[in-house]
This record gives structure tokens, C-alpha cells and sequence, in this order.
């Protein structure tokens, strides 16, 4: 329905009926004027159908915006699960081979990773473990320093360092056959006991009296992550009191000697610098400086104990004493074996006696000489190299009874001399027959000295 046109210029009042002028808001009766209502056209169907976007269009729009909120939640989710957490260990702590932060004196050992080492349980290094970086030369060893020690037995001097405040580790022949020991390491002194030895992997502990808590100490690493041409840096006191000696070269080979591990080196190792520690670029110690081969042999042949036996020695594990490192690397190198080596030895031994007795029976020819032409009326017969040896036999010697002489005396006294280097030498020879020295060496040595009597092979 068609709606009637107002007039614009006037207004009907609703509760009179009076036609008001447009300009007067109010009629006669006091009834104010109203504004008109804003009418709003209807809109067709025809038209609405078109203004509206068709249902298909719809559908998309939606899968799209459900496709798009789907997404962001995923992301959301994954940017909010949480980062694995951070290692305990501060960042100058894997990064430094030297722990100089003061620590009180515990039964943990500085570890590669952890920082600790339990005596009961080694930590065994993962390979899914990052290897420390690389450190500047100079860093190394000025960071490693303060913990390598004088060791002085009072005989003799060697190396050292700590790997724990009161605790030092060496080389077994260092201190071989003491129960104490002196240290000096950044100035500072102490005394130390022998703590634990292994002659078979020539090691050895020294628990230190008095253990200063900020001592510095050295990280224990594997000689298993060791490769041939990695640069290496020995530490040590060479010959005894060039304190803080430095030499640098490389892995040369990695060695097997039984049940013991070698790092062959091109670094010098002078005496005096067993016991001192080889450390690898992160200054991580790999080997503990043991020996070198004399430069008439070969040049730049020097050996280093892998660390992972030092591991072992503070866990308790068995250690072999029946052959040492050097036995075995002169085997590697074409040497005798150990038996052929004790027999060698055994002969060199039994040859010292028999050169003393020798002088001893020189000194004993002259007494007989002088004598038996008083005293002497007879002897038994003997094959000996010397007529005294007579005194050896059972009624050997006969005394004159023409003499005026004190014969008696004097053939006691030549008995007690001659049975001193006879029990010397069978003693010897006892010894050397169980080491293995063959009946015709002893024969030959006593032919030598002049020794030889035929109641030796009764």
C-alpha cells in the first residue's frame, strides 16, 4: 500500500486535527509536533537474492577459515612445549681444563663432564658427550700450571699433578720404595703418603697432608677420543728442577702392551718429567708421561700411560704386577720377552757376585801361598782353579805337625774366609738357576772369574 504524501509545509495535529504551519513546533492545544518516522523501502526478493552471495561460496569460505584456525593452534601448541632444560654445568666449566674454584677436600675427582668422580663408580665418557673446545697453547698451560708438582722422594725427583685437593697422581717408579714424599705446586708445599702403587701400569696415588681447598686441579679425560696427529702438551719438572718445563707435539701412535695402553709421542719427555701430565688441545689430561726411548735407539720416542687406567686404579679395579709398561713396550719393540729378560738379568746378577768373590779368592791366593808352604802337608785332589779350594772338600787339608807354627789358627781362619765366598756364590747361583740361567752361562761366568771347582755339579 501506497503510503499519502505529507505536505511539507504543514502538519496535522493528532489530538485537535488542526493543520499547523511546518515552522510551528507546537499546535494551539499545546500538542507538540512529532517527526515524521523514516520510512525504509522494502527490499524484494529479486533483490535479495541478488545481494546475497550464493551457499557454495559460503562453504568454502568456511572450510578455508577453518583450515586457517587449525594451523594456528598447531603452531601455537608446538612454540609453547617447553625447551629441554639447561645443563648444570657453567659455561667456564666446560670450557676450562683446570678447576680453580675452591672446593673442599672430598672423595670426588674432577670429571670430564660432571665434574666429579665417584671412587667406587668411573665415569665412562658418552660419545653423545660435545668434546670441549679448542684452547690457545697459552691458555693450557697457564691454566694448568699451579697443578703439576715437584715430587721429591729425597733420592730422586719427579712429576705430578693434582686431580683432586688432596689428592696426586704419578708415576709408580717415581716413588718406588717410599712411604712419604715432599710436594711443591704454585708455591705452596706439602707432604704426602703413598697412598696405592701398580707396578704393572706404573701408577701411583699420593694422599696429600693438609690439602689446600683452592688447590688447583686438572680434569681427567680418555685416552679413547686420542687420535694419531692430535697435537699434545707435556708438562713437567725436567730432570728434576726445571720447574714448569713445556714441550708440545703429537699423538704419534696409540700402543697396546697387554693390558696396558699407550700414547706414543713426539713431545719430549726428559727425566724428571715422569709422573707430569699430557694434555690434549681442550687441556683435558690424556696420558701421564712415563718414559722415553734413548736417543741412541730413536728419536722423539716418548710414552705416555693412557688416563683411563688412572680411572681405574681410583675404582678399585685389579691391576696387573707381573709385567710393567716398559717390559711390554720392549717387546712391542723386538726386545726379549719378559722370561728371556729375567734370565738377562739374572745373569748380569749372578755375574757381580762372582766378580767380587773373584778379588775376595785374589786376596785368599796370596794368604795360601804364604801358609801352605808351612802348615799344608797334603791336600786331597781336586779339579779346581785354585789349590785353597781344597778347603771346600771334606778333610781336604792336611796340617804339618814339624812346624812350630800356629797352623791351626791360621787354617781356621783361611776355612772361614773360604766358606764366606762359597755360600756367596752358591746363593747366587741358586737364585739365578730359578730365573732361568742356563747350567753352561754359570759354568762359563765361573770359568771367567776363575771360580770353577768340580763340586759345584755334584
Amino acid at each position: 500500500m501506497t503510503e499519502p504524501a505529507v505536505d511539507q509545509f504543514s502538519w496535522t495535529c493528532p489530538a485537535c486535527a488542526r493543520r499547523v504551519p511546518s515552522r510551528v513546533d507546537a499546535c494551539r492545544c499545546g500538542h507538540e509536533k512529532q517527526s515524521a518516522p523514516v520510512v525504509v523501502p522494502k527490499e524484494s526478493s529479486a533483490e535479495r537474492a541478488r545481494s546475497s552471495p550464493p551457499a557454495s561460496a559460503l562453504l568454502i569460505l568456511g572450510v578455508a577459515v577453518g583450515i586457517v584456525i587449525t594451523v594456528f593452534i598447531v603452531r601455537s601448541q608446538k612454540d609453547e612445549t617447553p625447551a629441554p632444560p639447561s645443563p648444570t654445568v657453567s659455561a667456564f666449566a666446560a670450557e676450562s681444563s683446570v678447576v680453580d674454584t675452591p672446593e673442599p677436600a672430598t672423595d670426588a675427582l674432577v670429571a670430564p663432564v660432571t665434574g666429579s668422580i665417584s671412587l667406587a663408580q668411573p665415569v665412562i665418557a658418552s660419545p653423545s658427550i660435545a668434546a670441549p673446545p679448542v684452547r690457545s697453547t697459552e691458555d693450557i698451560v697457564s691454566a694448568a700450571l699451579p697443578a703439576v708438582a715437584s715430587i721429591d722422594t729425597g733420592t730422586s725427583r719427579g712429576s705430578g699433578f693434582f686431580v683432586r685437593p688432596d689428592l696426586v697422581v704419578t708415576n709408580a717408579h717415581v716413588v718406588q720404595g717410599q712411604a712419604s714424599v715432599q710436594l711443591q705446586a704454585g708455591g705452596a708445599q706439602y707432604t704426602a703418603r703413598v697412598m696405592t702403587t701398580s707396578a704393572g701400569y706404573d701408577l701411583a696415588l699420593l694422599q696429600v697432608y693438609g690439602a689446600n681447598p683452592s688447590q688447583v686441579t686438572l680434569r681427567l679425560g680418555t685416552a679413547a677420543s686420542a687420535r694419531a696427529g692430535e697435537e699434545v702438551i707435556a708438562i713437567g719438572y725436567a730432570l728434576g728442577s726445571l720447574s714448569n718445563t713445556v714441550t708440545r707435539g703429537i699423538v704419534s701412535a696409540i700402543r697396546q702392551t697387554g693390558s696396558v695402553t699407550l700414547l706414543q709421542t713426539d713431545a719430549a719427555i726428559n727425566p724428571g718429567n715422569s709422573g707430569g701430565p699430557l694434555l690434549d688441545r681442550s687441556g683435558q689430561v690424556i696420558g701421564i708421561n712415563s718414559m722415553a726411548i734413548a736417543k741412541q735407539v730413536g728419536e722423539g720416542l716418548g710414552f705416555a700411560i693412557a688416563v683411563d687406567h688412572v680411572t681405574q686404579l681410583l675404582a678399585g679395579q685389579s691391576m696387573p704386577s707381573t709385567s710393567t709398561p716398559l717390559a711390554g713396550l720392549t717387546q712391542v719393540m723386538g726386545g726379549p720377552s719378559e722370561g728371556d729378560q729375567r734370565r738377562i738379568d739374572g745373569a748380569k746378577q749372578l755375574e757381580k757376585v762372582f766378580d767380587r768373590a773373584s778379588r775376595n779368592s785374589d786376596q785368599l791366593d796370596t794368604s795360601w801361598d804364604k801358609g801352605a808352604r808351612i802348615c799344608v802337608a797334603g791336600t786331597s785332589r781336586t779339579s779346581s782353579s785354585r789349590a785353597w779350594f781344597a778347603l771346600w772338600e771334606t778333610n781336604g787339608v792336611r796340617l804339618s805337625t814339624t812346624t812350630g807354627y800356629d797352623c791351626v789358627s791360621w787354617l781356621a781362619s783361611m776355612r772361614d774366609d773360604a766358606l764366606q765366598i762359597h755360600d756367596a756364590m752358591a746363593k747366587a747361583s741358586e737364585g739365578a738357576r730359578r730365573v732361568g740361567v742356563y747350567p753352561g752361562t754359570m759354568r762359563d761366568l765361573r770359568r771367567k772369574y776363575r771360580l770353577d771347582w768340580d763340586g759345584w755339579d755334584r
